[in-house]
């Protein structure tokens, strides 16, 4: 009997093991601490919630402390009024559908490839796959001079899709930008679509995504839409789905309904040629505090078009699905990069977005700048302010954190939820703000510190093939 009751203790253990050996286990088990930790700091807040009228009590009693809260007053009171434009934006925005076959123009997608392995060949595979006139299309990947087998596997989608396919190799690793600008280079089509190695495309996502061009002539850029191809290997790439969803099909539709998309992204975006050869000679050799810039490259095509008076616009209807990273080290690299080319392009954009850079009403982009920047300018306010709430009152820091993460997250929970029919994958809105709240707040305030830094940071090591 004994031997009995230790097997089975050992069989449960071993099943135990195995359940948290899965993504969803551990996923069910992060959900279920999130919602633990925003209830019990609901409950919190509710006991302090005299301390918390006191505390604002004693800063306002103080004049640095009263300085601050009109300051944060007016920034809530900004931020809250910037969210009901952008939701009316939003509710106006609809995609461009896709024109017919005889008015689609020609079109050149370049894929910049660096130790992508493997990853590379089902890239291309699927741009090979699109519901796009084939006479129409031009399709070029460059390999940046990478360590692993990318090379190999480019030649190997070569022999698959022959004619249809031209392959480039870098003399050295010389940076995405320049990979790109061979592209350009070797590009014949009238609209250039660039699509990252790690990203898979459907069908009929080139077709909706360089329709606008047609039936808008300013229109100089359009977004795609980003989804997460990884977000049944980890918890990471679960939170970061739902985040580029809002990212993307709620903040870029708003922007695309004022003609201003700030950033078209690498995984895939789609630029007029004349806009590009406009700006390429800048563009590919900006530089930042002396510094020759090797990141932001979408970013900064985007900024170059914009000042160019074109419109820049976002098709939802245009899906890539990309790999993110599936730990916390490759996450914040990747933050950190995105960061420094958020606060350089602001700077960039600061020198006209007030000038009479395009015909029409422009008041729309500039509330979109003023927000981005308002975000630059107080992060170090407010991150030495919650230094001093979490030294001061921890309890009362954490309490009302957790308590406003649940309130102001329940709106992408809702839209998640809302466009995908899928409530349950919507609540890791909630880890995903634990998360950056307390793991990441450090990011802005860093990159702003380290703006003038080169460096892509994310893939130094080569990837192994399967």
């Amino acid at each position: 009997m004994q031997r009995t009751f230790m097997n089975s203790i050992r069989n449960f253990k071993n099943q135990i093991t195995t359940f948290f050996n899965t993504a969803n286990a551990w996923g069910v088990f992060v959900m279920g601490i999130t919602f633990v930790l925003m209830i019990g700091a609901s409950y919190l807040f509710y006991i302090l919630h005299s301390d918390f009228e006191r505390f604002h009590a004693e800063r306002a009693g103080s004049t640095l402390g009263l300085a601050f809260m009109i300051v944060a007053i007016s920034l809530f009171i900004f931020k809250v009024g910037f969210f009901i434009y952008t939701l009316y934006q939003y509710i106006k925005y609809r995609p461009i559908k896709s024109v017919t076959d005889e008015e689609l123009p020609t079109c050149t997608v370049i894929v910049p490839a660096y130790n992508e392995g493997k990853q590379v060949w089902s890239t291309l595979m699927s741009l090979a796959e699109s519901d796009f006139p084939m006479k129409k299309l031009q399709l070029l990947a460059i390999d940046d001079g990478s360590k692993d087998d990318t090379w190999y596997w480019m030649q190997e989608a070569k022999k698959a899709l022959g004619k249809k396919l031209a392959i480039y190799q870098q003399p050295k690793n010389m940076g995405k930008r320049h990979a790109l600008y061979r592209g350009f280079n070797e590009g014949k089509g009238e609209i250039f679509v660039t699509v990252d190695s790690d990203s898979i495309v459907k069908s009929d996502t080139l077709r909706n995504l360089v329709s606008p061009f047609i039936t808008n002539k300013k229109c100089g850029a359009v977004a795609g839409n980003i989804r997460v191809l990884n977000n049944e290997e980890a918890l990471l790439p679960k939170m970061l789905d739902i985040s580029f969803v809002l990212s993307f099909e709620f903040v870029r539709s708003a922007e695309s309904n004022l003609n201003s998309v700030l950033c078209t992204p690498g995984a895939l975006a789609a630029y007029r040629s004349s806009a590009v050869f406009a700006c390429l000679p800048d563009w590919i050799n900006q530089t930042f505090m002396g510094q020759p810039s090797d990141i932001g490259e979408d970013r900064a095509m985007t900024n170059m078009i914009l000042k160019q008076g074109y419109h820049v616009l976002f098709q939802r209807n245009a899906y890539a699905y990309t790999n993110v990273p599936e730990k916390y080290k490759g996450l914040y690299k990747m933050f950190i990069r995105w960061g420094r080319s958020n606060v350089r392009e602001n700077i960039q954009m600061s020198k006209y977005v007030f000038n009479n850079f395009r015909e029409g009403s422009k008041m729309g982009t500039r509330l979109l700048f003023v927000s981005q920047f308002s975000k630059i300018i107080m992060s170090y306010p407010f991150l030495l302010f919650m230094l001093f709430f979490v030294l001061t009152h921890p309890l009362l820091f954490l309490s009302s954190t957790l308590l406003s993460i649940l309130i102001l997250t329940t709106f992408p929970v809702l839209f998640y939820a809302k466009r995908y029919n899928n409530l349950t994958e919507s609540f890791w809105a909630y880890s995903y703000s634990i998360l950056y709240t307390f793991g990441l707040f450090w990011i802005t305030p860093y990159a702003i510190a380290t703006a003038s830094r080169r460096g892509w940071l994310t893939r130094e090591l080569p990837k192994k093939s399967t």
